[in-house]
């Protein structure tokens, strides 16, 4: 502990003499605040995690070793009289009885937690000039199961606005949320699922046992459901009655329980006639906060925070006019399920009721992206190239022609003349190039690249098999498909595929040399796509640079040969 304070003692005179370098408190992202606690509840103890910025130090004092304690320019305390004080009247967790006791577990220097700024999870530190801030991890002692807990602020002046977040045995019971006043936790010990605090706006978002969700594309609706295998014991025996963890072992088996139950159950319409649903896949998921992963495979989960996600799809030819899904699985603790329909113009959030239970969806989009293959202009015909490539030969016929002709003017050299002047208007009006460097080939480019991901906006495999037929040859064919389908799965959302908003040509050299039947191009493009997702829409925008070779084969251009040479996640 000494050296800790000693290692604390220098980090805070080098800031106490470099003010400068602090970063601005972020008033309206508590995930950035200065001061940040994170409250992990367990059965014997809470632990505390702070981090404190340069500027919230003085809220923090009685943490602070001696030596700097009176540097800032107060009486000396003894330091043991100081931490006292801070767990009795700073950083106060409480309960009924009076404030809990605490101990200080480590404090010192160390760079600052870089948070995602959607939902505040910590990222790898990647920057090169991060901030330094004083770090502390902290204990109280809790005895037996207490119903409630107070957590209060420092009420010193000015009070420091603390970036909090509390977790009950894995479960985050809130969102990031700022800590300016103190705030009553009603503990639920046994599922802390349902552990809440009693203001309403510190509920997390994640706070519904079960939700769905409907997704309305072109080709197919898609149903979600999410659902906590702990409350689906209630209504279907999943083989979990007083476990606390559920094993690698049974998650396959648990999975298949819980899909054979949803099957029938939350039923959906298409333009007023009932649906069958067809399983696409069902994942054990990890919801932190705000986002929500597929947890991997052979990994044991806790029981408390394991939650299912069941997705089922809908074949239909083409946009539907509207759908419905009805809600049927309310007991006492699921009376309001959140829900939303999703189209290309986004979600439509609401929350379903026992006297509310039906979610609908009715197409009013004015102009709705229904996928289709771009009609690329034909290659120039052998006669139009011929032609083309003759157009300088035929000046040069007429301009012997003409030579000639002032020196001996007859009927030969009037033939050569008129015909060059005839094939000289030809070729300027009807020869085309196979591939001139020009805006029209490079149209070409880009709409080939196009039509090869609008071909995975189709559901069926046979159906992207043949789209990409039109677009691509021989045996680049498999390797686009294989490749592009990989491009577009989101590894950690079990396999969900993006689909393609929009490619942008960044850059692009046409060059000759795929024989005297096409060209080659050297090109840079960035291809923007979104998967709408466990009630989100992700989005994910990658750049690609590779050299393309493009063929005129039976009348249509396309892909030969595609080697990249550089894939970037932007």
């Amino acid at each position: 502990m000494t050296k800790l304070f000693r290692m604390a003692s220098v980090f805070l005179g080098l800031l106490l003499t470099n003010t400068a370098s602090a970063d601005a408190l972020i008033t309206n992202q508590s995930m950035f605040a200065t001061p940040i606690a994170e409250y992990f509840i367990g059965q014997d103890q809470i632990r505390v995690e702070l981090e404190i910025g340069i500027q919230d130090l003085p809220a923090f004092r009685n943490l602070i070793p001696d030596e700097i304690y009176e540097k800032m320019g107060h009486a000396p305390r003894p330091y043991a009289e100081r931490l006292a004080e801070f767990f009795d009247k700073d950083l106060v967790i409480a309960t009924q009885e009076g404030a809990l006791d605490g101990r200080l577990l480590e404090v010192g220097p160390r760079t600052r937690v870089r948070r995602d700024p959607i939902s505040g999870e910590e990222l790898p530190v990647v920057a090169a000039n991060q901030e330094s801030v004083l770090a502390a991890v902290l204990s109280y002692t809790l005895a037996g199961e207490p119903a409630q807990l107070i957590f209060s602020p420092p009420r010193s002046s000015p009070a420091p606005n603390i970036g909090f977040v509390v977790y009950h045995n894995t479960v985050a019971v809130n969102d990031f949320r700022f800590l300016g006043q103190p705030v009553v936790l009603n503990l639920d010990w046994q599922d802390s699922w349902y552990s809440a605090f009693e203001q309403r706006t510190m509920r997390r978002s994640y706070f519904a046992p079960m939700s769905g969700f409907l997704y309305i594309e072109p080709f197919e609706v898609r149903k979600e459901i999410i659902v906590r295998p702990r409350d689906m014991q209630h209504w279907v025996d999943l083989g979990l009655a007083g476990a606390n963890v559920i094993a690698a072992d049974q998650r396959g088996a648990i999975l298949e329980t819980i899909v054979n139950f949803l099957m029938p159950r939350q039923p959906v319409t298409i333009n007023g006639q009932p649906a069958a649903p067809i399983l696409d896949r069902a994942n054990f998921l990890s919801r932190t906060l705000k986002s929500s992963m597929v947890v991997e495979p052979g990994v044991d989960i806790n029981l408390d925070s394991a939650v299912v996600g069941v997705i089922f799809v809908y074949p239909v030819p083409s946009l539907p006019g509207n759908a419905t899904m009805t809600w049927d699985m309310f007991d006492e603790r699921t009376l309001m399920v959140p829900a939303a329909a999703v189209d290309e113009a986004g979600p439509f959030k609401t929350f379903l009721e026992p006297d509310y239970a039906v979610l609908e969806w009715q197409n009013f989009l004015l102009n709705p992206t229904v996928p289709g293959l771009i009609d690329l202009a034909a290659p120039p015909s052998a006669t139009a190239q011929w032609l083309y490539a003759v157009r300088w030969w035929a000046l040069g016929l007429v301009l012997v022609s003409v030579v000639l002709w002032g020196r001996n003017k007859n009927n030969a050299t009037a033939v050569a003349a008129l015909s060059g002047l005839l094939m000289l208007g030809l070729s300027f009006v009807l020869g085309k190039p196979l591939a001139p460097p020009s805006a029209a080939t490079e149209k070409v480019v880009i709409d080939l690249l196009r039509n090869v991901y609008q071909a995975f906006d189709y559901r069926e495999e046979g159906t992207i098999y043949d789209t990409l037929e039109r677009s691509v040859d021989g045996d680049l064919l498999t390797e686009i498909y294989l490749e592009t389908r990989r491009s577009l799965e989101l590894a950690n959302q079990g396999g969900a595929r993006a689909r393609v908003r929009s490619v942008e040509l960044q850059d692009i050299d046409i060059q000759q040399g795929a024989g005297s039947d096409g060209f080659r191009a050297d090109v840079t493009w960035n291809v923007i796509g979104s998967v709408g997702h466990w009630g989100h829409v992700h989005t994910r925008s990658n750049q690609y640079q590779a050299e393309l070779s493009i063929q005129a084969i039976d009348k249509r251009w396309k892909l030969t040969s595609m080697n990249v040479l550089q894939e970037q996640r932007l």
